[in-house]
């Protein structure tokens, strides 16, 4: 690891390299972090020793000290590389000189030392049974998994897609130097025409999203319950890929938006592949697939103007929503922080559905799927995520892709809840009903394995934007109940990706690409990949010996319908109803709202008093808070109070709530419930810096946070190096301008003389006011008294005692706070700081 307590000397004539950090979770921005000086080595020796001492281990500090070395030599060589083509020796031979007409050269190419430096990312070694190994240098190999699909072009001539030698890729064919552009010039046309088909249709919903390989590990033995394949022992491992996604937004919008965040899981199980496609709330708006068309239309920008974008604070959403009351539930939820998550990596996910599992005796069990991150659950201050979307809008997939390239690998847990068919129909809720939850105090959660995701993809387009996700992929051990909303599902997402990605192979993409090997009838269409062997294409048959065959016993069976199977005696057979139960649209929105801890209501009011402020049209503003007095009435008084009005009567109801439900109060709701593990593993902390800082301070305290996990940054007002106490120096490696308070998640400020200065700076002070606003840690070292009270935090540093997030201490002690300072950041925030209006 670099020494950060010797910087390197401005006078010296040796070259300075790069910072140890500059490549690793960069904020987005350059980084001019110098390296201290050390003892020099090979590329390929400090590559090796990287990779020697653990990138792919399961010890956090092992890993996490093994990735910044390794990252380290990756920026080395990728220099080393760049420079040995210092310019284009060849760019004369693009015109004719002098008269005379050139031939095209060759290329010019360089060898790394460490392959490292042309790799989409160092997570390429983690190997799964879909991934494979990663590619070999100079070779398009077409066996293995995902391997004969992954292209390194080092050493090879450029060629077209028919795999024809290009001489030239400077000029298009020409009649004469200055003549027309010719037709027959068949390598321009591939190219522009290729081009001029990149793109694809995005989705409709989930359009702007972030994935990521990794796998599942099965924790508990419940064969008892399923036979499904990545459940089949304690210990096996399924590959997998993952990802996360906005609802609402294009491609194109912003990460920190409020939001439904998609959660959806392919596992590439040996029985064929399993998506468990869920979301980061466990109910939804509606409950009839029929209404699906009609909340995607409401909640995306208006049809006249298209505005606003990625955003339900508008009027039809909230007509839409006020005039369907099964979907207030919901909104609490998305009102609630849940919508704006910190990261994905500290998100739950929810399958939404009710599921049955099966096991090998055809015995059926309802289930529900949970995902909890081992990080805990938190989110972002609604100021905070608005400001982000403007300094960072990728910031949810800048975190993920810097997490793992890091080595902070995500981690979740599977957890299930499993309840037979009678007690299901004993309950007040109908667990066909997708606005509904199972309360975790009737049906306790049962962590069964756990999900590590673990390389970043090769190619975003690829694998992230060509995955295809379909509710109706599951195996043997899996199935479906009678979930309206799921039926809806099953169809819709088919659906879609024959017209998204072109046609019925769409599972012959490599990413959709099962481990499990393929052996059906169906031929042709379009972009075929396989090439079958023989004349037969249909079953049964003799000329192929009966093969393929199908599977009997061994194959996917349906489970015989029985929830619903007392009512075929007093219901017809076809209707368009929905069951009693369903009636109820508020007993559950009033349990989310009473298991909410009070910061947690403050922030859903606020919600929606920023979302309905938005909206134009008076009635509707009015309907929905009548809407909210059958909730809680505190909520509608205070949301009424905000926008100015008299509170309007209650909206009438289809079924009056529960009066004794099962459960009133379930604290499992409360995003306070799941705090994590107290590690703070890819956290973002800004040390601020500037001229006269102490680095013996700075230095210990970056360290600590460095090998605890998190990613500690020297902030300052400029780029290149701040003067220390000692006369030293230290880097400075991103600016407060470039990465502002939003974009860290706790913040020291600078011990020794350095504060000062940085106190008559507006964007420092806004930078620490900002931070405090926001309820995050603050290490405030007393010769940064200035600086803090500058920021309006003077005051509440005197009074700190009662504040956990807040440390105020000598400058002696800065070095020794570091334990206590982690602890904070695991805390996440200090909520009991927020004030309304904010104090600062």
């Amino acid at each position: 690891m670099t020494d950060r307590k010797n910087p390197v000397n401005p006078s010296s004539k040796e070259p300075s390299e790069k910072g140890a950090g500059s490549a690793k979770q960069s904020m987005g921005g350059p980084s001019a972090k110098p390296r201290a000086a050390r003892p020099k080595r090979s590329l390929l020796e400090r590559a090796a020793t990287a990779l020697g001492s653990g990138t792919s281990s399961e010890d956090d500090g092992v890993r996490n000290l093994a990735a910044a070395d390794r990252l380290d030599a990756k920026v080395d060589a990728t220099e080393a590389l760049v420079a040995a083509i210092p310019e284009n020796v060849n760019k004369a031979a693009e015109y004719a000189l002098r008269g005379k007409v050139p031939q095209p050269p060759q290329g010019a190419t360089a060898k790394p030392e460490n392959l490292d430096a042309t790799a989409s990312t160092i997570t390429e070694s983690n190997e799964s049974e879909k991934n494979g190994a990663k590619a070999a240098p100079g070779e398009n190999p077409n066996q293995g998994p995902l391997q004969k699909h992954r292209v390194d072009s080092l050493g090879r001539a450029l060629t077209t897609n028919q795999g024809v030698p290009v001489g030239d890729n400077q000029n298009s064919l020409r009649a004469g130097l200055r003549g027309p552009t010719l037709l027959e010039d068949f390598i321009l046309r591939e190219k522009i025409t290729h081009f001029d088909h990149e793109r694809i249709p995005e989705r409709v919903v989930h359009a702007r999203g972030s994935g990521a390989h990794g796998y599942f590990e099965c924790t508990e033995d419940i064969t008892s319950l399923t036979k499904a394949a990545p459940f089949a022992k304690v210990g096996k491992r399924t590959p997998v890929f993952v990802r996360f996604s906005t609802v609402a937004g294009e491609r194109g919008s912003a990460d920190t938006v409020r939001d439904v965040r998609g959660f959806a899981v392919k596992f590439y199980t040996d029985e064929g592949n399993w998506d468990l496609v869920g979301n980061n709330i466990p109910v939804f708006f509606i409950q009839d697939p029929m209404k699906f068309p009609d909340v995607v239309h409401a909640v995306k920008p208006e049809p006249h103007h298209q505005m606003p974008q990625a955003s339900s604070a508008h009027d039809t959403f909230w007509d839409f929503i006020s005039l369907m009351p099964e979907s207030m539930h919901m909104v609490l939820w998305q009102m609630s922080d849940r919508a704006i998550p910190r990261s994905y990596r500290t998100m739950q996910g929810f399958g939404v559905h009710t599921f049955r599992f099966v096991n090998s005796a055809g015995q059926a069990t309802l289930v529900k799927f949970h995902w909890t991150p081992v990080l805990g659950t938190h989110s972002l201050d609604w100021d905070e995520a608005v400001k982000i979307s403007g300094a960072d809008p990728d910031f949810h997939r800048r975190d993920l892709w810097e997490a793992i390239e890091g080595g902070a690998f995500p981690e979740y847990l599977l957890q299930i809840q499993t309840f037979t068919e009678a007690e299901a129909e004993r309950w007040s809720f109908d667990v066909l009903d997708a606005t509904k939850i199972v309360p975790e105090e009737l049906v306790p959660l049962r962590t069964v394995g756990r999900l590590v995701l673990n390389r970043n993809p090769d190619n975003f387009f690829a694998e992230t934007e060509q995955v295809a996700f379909c509710t109706q992929h599951i195996v043997p051990g899996i199935d479906f109940t009678n979930d309206p909303l799921l039926q809806g599902r099953n169809f819709s997402y088919l659906d879609t990706q024959l017209s998204r990605l072109g046609g019925p192979n769409f599972h012959e993409i490599p990413i959709n690409a099962p481990v499990a090997e393929v052996h059906n009838n169906q031929r042709d269409g379009f972009h075929r990949q396989a090439i079958n062997r023989g004349r037969v294409n249909y079953e049964p048959n003799s000329l192929a010996g009966g093969c393929p065959f199908q599977a009997g016993a061994r194959g996917f069976t349906s489970v015989a319908e029985r929830l619903l199977a007392q009512q075929a005696t007093t219901e017809p057979t076809k209707l368009r109803a929905k069951p009693e139960k369903f009636a109820d649209h508020y007993t559950q929105a009033r349990l989310f709202w009473a298991s909410q801890t009070p910061i947690e209501r403050y922030h859903i009011a606020r919600a929606f008093r920023f979302e309905l402020t938005r909206v134009q049209t008076q009635a509707i503003r009015e309907r929905m808070v009548a809407m909210l007095r059958n909730v809680d009435e505190g909520l509608a008084a205070r949301v009424a109070a905000d926008l100015g009005m008299q509170l309007p009567k209650p909206l009438s109801m289809v079924a009056p709530p529960v009066e004794n439900p099962e459960v009133a109060v379930s604290p499992a709701l409360s995003l306070f419930a799941r705090p994590g593990d107290g590690r703070i593993l890819g956290r973002r902390v800004a040390i601020l810096v500037a001229d006269g800082v102490s680095a013996a301070a700075a230095s210990a305290l970056y360290d600590a946070l460095l090998l605890a996990g998190a990613v500690p940054r020297y902030v300052g007002a400029r780029l290149g190096v701040v003067r220390t106490s000692d006369g030293d120096e230290l880097p400075v490696e991103v600016t407060i301008e470039a990465a502002p308070s939003v974009l860290f998640d706790a913040a020291a400020l600078p011990p020794g003389a350095g504060a000062a200065a940085l106190a008559l700076d507006g964007l420092a002070v806004e930078f620490v006011q900002l931070q405090f606003r926001h309820c995050k840690p603050l290490l405030v070292p007393a010769s940064a008294a200035s600086l803090a009270a500058a920021a309006g935090v003077g005051a509440a540093a005197a009074g700190a005692d009662a504040d956990p997030g807040l440390l105020v201490l000598p400058d002696d002690a800065v070095a020794e706070a570091a334990p206590a300072f982690i602890k904070a950041i695991a805390m996440h925030r200090a909520w009991q700081r927020q004030t309304e209006p904010p104090a600062v």
